[in-house]
């Protein structure tokens, strides 16, 4: 039985992406290999986090105590905890539940061959504001599916160039879902809005941080 670093297990509102609005249970992982410029849960990497060791039957009993069908596996990044194959082939064996992967980009997806409508990815693309551009694995567009996600995180209009270099040199449209995202303090949503406009980005979404607007930037937990 594998065991795993989890900073935190918490229910709440999705507070971005396709299901945004909607409980969900939230496991968030120990540990990233990435340092953003912007990460706003550089707490969970920090090494006096209070972390907890969790086994996979640990992790599914807890979720399943909650009553709450969409999982959220977040981190820091959980594809890089070993053995996270096992927890996610118990989790996939109940049909009652809708696992999300919060992935930053860096990690393989090759190794997830995905037979069930169950389990989607939330892919970060990140871009230069970032200082993580360079750790992006590439190959990981080919094995998107619609029902998945790559999320830019912009700082910038040079940002926001870069998202679209992508989208287009990837054919995202239409592959699957496309979202915007602002660093807070950096580039302004009206702004984002008006780029949007400019270069007519349709099947692009703008996402507003739900849980950073109830709750305040700082907040863990929620």
């Amino acid at each position: 039985m594998a065991e795993y670093n989890v900073a935190e297990t918490f229910v709440s509102i999705n507070g971005e992406g396709v299901y945004a609005g909607q409980l969900a249970v939230f496991i968030r992982f120990y540990g990233c290999n990435l340092s953003c410029s912007y990460c706003d849960t550089a707490w969970a990497k920090d090494p006096g986090a209070n972390a907890r060791t969790m086994s996979e039957l640990d992790i599914y009993e807890y979720i399943k105590k909650t009553g709450i069908k969409n999982v959220t596996l977040t981190g820091g990044e959980p594809l890089i905890q070993p053995g996270i194959g096992d927890l996610l082939s118990l989790l996939l064996l109940d049909e009652e539940l809708r696992v999300e992967i919060e992935t930053n980009g860096s990690a393989d997806l090759s190794n997830y061959q995905r037979e069930t409508n169950a389990l989607t990815f939330t892919m970060d693309y990140k871009l230069p504001e970032s200082g993580m551009e360079a750790a992006m694995q590439l190959s990981n567009f080919d094995f998107l599916k619609q029902k998945d996600t790559v999320k830019f995180v912009a700082g910038s209009r040079k940002d926001l160039e870069r998202a679209v270099e992508m989208i287009n040199s990837y054919k995202l449209s239409g592959r699957c879902h496309i979202y915007f995202s602002t660093v807070f303090g950096r580039l302004s949503l009206s702004d984002t809005v008006d780029f949007m406009k400019q270069n007519r980005l349709n099947d692009v979404t703008l996402q507003l941080q739900m849980h950073k607007i109830i709750w305040g930037s700082d907040a863990v937990g929620v």
